[in-house]
């Protein structure tokens, strides 16, 4: 049987429950309701597992925060033997504008400390990963702030269907794989 880590990255604690940085957990969070699993606290994280369509998915969300994600997926990848190719790490990215949707199965960090960290970890940067557009809407200096900070009520409107549509792009990673997902989905 095949098996999947999503890795969705965020930081841990009501703080930060509601940030852009937490997009990852967020993603994740829809999913699962999606998919009817609870995520239970585990070491290194929570866990929701559930089936989809005879593939395990495994999903995680790292009590690391979110610069020391590495050791908590690369325990996940090790404990539910899953290969590197089968992880799908879910995270947020400035460079892109808010909710468009980019999976890539390799590349840089890109500057995020999380992805920075994985690599670091797992000694690659050959892993897939989903990147949720957050936009760059800050001044000069002002980049943590923005990160760190709540969604504005016009993107907190717009989050539903963005959501959705990134439940659909991991369903379709699990059950298509990255090419196909790449073609359907980035950009959107």
């Amino acid at each position: 049987m095949k098996k999947f880590l999503i890795a969705g990255l965020g930081n841990i604690g009501p703080e930060y429950e509601n940030t852009r940085h937490n997009i990852g957990f967020k993603v994740l969070d829809h999913l699962a309701r999606s998919l009817e699993a609870d995520f239970q606290t585990d070491r290194l994280g929570d866990i929701a597992t559930f089936r989809i369509k005879g593939r395990q998915v495994c999903c995680l969300k790292p009590s690391t925060y979110m610069n020391r994600s590495g050791k908590a997926v690369k325990y996940w990848l090790e404990k539910e033997k899953i290969p590197v190719s089968n992880l799908l790490v879910v995270t947020d990215d400035l460079n892109l504008p808010f909710g468009t949707l980019r999976l890539k199965t390799k590349g840089s960090d890109g500057g995020h400390n999380g992805l920075k960290d994985i690599q670091e970890v797992l000694g690659t940067t050959q892993y897939p990963r989903f990147r949720f557009g957050i936009g760059s809407e800050f001044s000069k200096g002002r980049q943590v702030d923005y990160v760190l900070g709540q969604w504005s009520g016009e993107e907190e409107e717009a989050l539903p269907p963005r959501l959705e549509r990134s439940s659909e792009l991991i369903r379709s990673f699990v059950l298509a794989g990255a090419s196909l997902t790449m073609n359907q989905f980035n950009g959107t």
